[in-house]
């Protein structure tokens, strides 16, 4: 059976309301924040509970993630692993997000 014009028009250009929402967001820039929610909220998976529990404020801003700590052995122990702390977050994501970490406390 031969598709008219408009039938084909239409099936070529069908999305599905995931696609046109993720596309939406990616031209508004609301994609944004909504990565740095979802990154934020992998924080003890990546980190663990404990580290987790002895972190009190988590913030993003201009791709840098500020993390204030309530210990300084963990301040030091993520020093040194905070280059595969921010691949693996930006990994659960699927895109970069952040590029750096900021350890405070």
């Amino acid at each position: 059976m031969k598709l008219s014009p408009e039938q084909t028009f239409r099936q070529s250009n069908t999305q599905t309301i995931g696609e046109a929402l993720s596309l939406l967001f990616h031209e508004t820039g609301l994609d944004k924040p909504l990565y740095e929610h979802q990154l934020l909220t992998y924080w003890p998976e990546v980190v663990g509970e404990m580290a987790a529990r002895l972190t009190y404020k988590l913030e993003i801003r201009d791709g840098v993630l500020y993390v204030r700590l309530r210990s300084a052995a963990l301040k030091a122990q993520l020093f040194e692993l905070r280059h595969d702390v921010v691949h693996r977050l930006n990994e659960k994501i699927g895109t970069t997000v952040i590029y750096d970490i900021r350890l405070l406390g």
